[in-house]
């Protein structure tokens, strides 16, 4: 389990059922007074006797016969609480939610005052998509019993569901307080603390954790606050003892986000490299080993690892990004990028960047060796990619330089300008301008051009720092797509 800054979507699914088990002799005894003053003076104890053995099949695990044994039990004791809340949790184990939510509802009628009752008649209106009214019911719970564990632990549960993750963590770490013990609560208060910004106490929760239970998840949570607190060496040491304990494909694929994020390259390319091998249908793998390749400069195994991804998963758009960047580096393989770019163009071709790679795959792989090259499909694909995204900056670009290449610069000058008011940190689109300008004589503009790109090349020691955000960016954006 990951997580990167995204959504706790591994919250709230622990919502807890309060399981009655075996009832006391007391119930009975309430049971016998409400069968007394509903049927007449029946046989009290023959019905007791049909109770208790309801409430063996019900531990028996023998529900049907449980529930047959209930309603038939209603009919002498319409007005019993035990028998409507026992026979309510029936049909919850039957996920009969609809029955079980009557029953159950019925039980807080008659004993308003049971933080329990509440507690299991919340749980039913959560199953049946109710949040609000489990919010209330667990509202009531708690204030009737301020330490019941399930009630503070299903409503902290509730609003983690509802995305109102500030509200969950006071009800979360009552729970906690009151069973320190609790695995479940105790990693769910944990992610609300890190979801929320608060890497100490979610750090606290887990070491606790640790020390009771020492599994895989809990080292991988463990990274995940220690990168948040800055602790790049922690979190790694962290993510790699997950991925022994667990040797998980998501494990794997943490411990090797993890460095190359930080640009501990060599470490990367085997982690994702023996992961591979290990998991071959991942994309995302396959996409980490293309990029781990790249960021060290093997641009042919960086195109390789990134033409299997996309076989993988020909309509993932993250592939062909950093497949464009690693084969512009490396354009030996030519025919066989243009041909995933072009079936990315056929299934998406409503989506501008696979319009925009295709035409650069075309014009990069064959404007070396191939004269007959058709540009004016190459211009086409570019044109229609910048009319879908006014804002791609780069077919603006693109387009410029196909005219200047044909020395049509009066035509490439107004697509330099089109990029440069969508994004002006682009220096080449700066020094090609500039050249432009110098071909039809305007020196001074040109000039003005050529200062802006010496400024920027200048900058572009930063291209580490966008480099690993580019990489963040994927490394996050899948954590939440698996999330999800």
């Amino acid at each position: 389990m990951v997580f990167q800054s995204a959504p706790i979507a591994e919250l709230g699914g622990s919502i807890q059922t309060v399981n009655l088990g075996r009832w006391s002799f007391v119930s009975l005894v309430a049971l016998a007074a409400a069968v007394a003053a509903s049927a007449g003076g029946q046989d009290t104890q023959h019905l007791n006797q049909k109770f208790q053995a309801a409430v063996a099949q019900y531990d028996a695990g023998h529900l049907p016969e449980a529930a047959a044994q209930l309603e038939n039990l209603l009919h002498d004791a319409p007005n019993s609480f035990e028998v409507h809340e026992l026979l309510g949790l029936v049909y919850a184990s039957e996920s009969k939610d609809d029955l079980a939510t009557r029953h159950l509802r019925e039980a807080v009628r008659l004993n308003p005052n049971s933080a329990a009752t509440r507690t299991n008649f919340a749980t039913s209106l959560i199953h049946s998509g109710n949040l609000q009214g489990a919010e209330e019911q667990l509202k009531k719970a708690v204030a009737l019993e301020p330490r019941n564990f399930d009630a503070n632990h299903n409503l902290g549960e509730v609003y983690v569901r509802k995305g109102t993750l500030s509200e969950a963590v006071p009800y979360l770490k009552q729970a906690q307080a009151v069973d320190g013990s609790s695995y479940e609560n105790g990693y769910d208060l944990a992610l609300a603390y890190l979801a929320t910004g608060k890497p100490a106490p979610a750090k606290e929760v887990v070491q606790s954790l640790l020390t009771k239970k020492n599994t895989a998840e809990l080292h991988n949570l463990l990274a995940q606050i220690e990168e948040k607190q800055g602790d790049y060496v922690s979190a790694v040491t962290e993510y790699e003892t997950a991925a022994h304990e667990d040797p998980s494909e998501s494990n794997l694929f943490d411990w090797g986000s993890e460095l190359l994020v930080h640009q501990t390259l060599e470490p990367a390319i085997e982690v994702f490299r023996n992961t591979a091998e290990r998991y071959p249908s991942s994309t995302r793998v396959a996409i980490g080993l293309g990029i781990a390749y790249y960021s060290r400069g093997i641009y042919e195994e960086a195109v390789k690892s990134l033409l299997r991804a996309a076989d993988l998963s020909p309509s993932d758009p993250r592939c062909y990004f950093f497949l464009s960047k690693a084969y512009d580096s490396s354009p030996g393989q030519a025919e066989e990028v243009i041909q995933r770019f072009r079936r990315f163009a056929e299934l998406r071709p409503g989506n501008p960047r696979a319009l925009y790679y295709y035409a650069m795959s075309l014009w990069k792989g064959k404007r070396a060796q191939d004269p007959s090259l058709d540009l004016q499909h190459i211009e086409g694909l570019l044109k229609t990619a910048a009319a879908l995204d006014p804002k791609l900056s780069e077919a603006h670009v693109q387009l410029g330089n196909l005219y200047s290449d044909q020395t049509h610069y009066a035509e490439a000058i107004p697509e330099y300008l089109k990029a440069l008011e969508t994004n002006q940190d682009l220096p080449d689109a700066h020094y090609r301008l500039g050249q432009a300008y110098v071909h039809i004589g305007q020196k001074d503009k040109a000039q003005a051009q050529f200062v802006v790109y010496q400024e920027q090349r200048a900058r572009q020691l930063a291209d580490l720092d966008k480099q690993r955000a580019e990489i963040r960016q994927f490394v996050y954006s899948e954590d939440k797509q698996a999330r999800n």
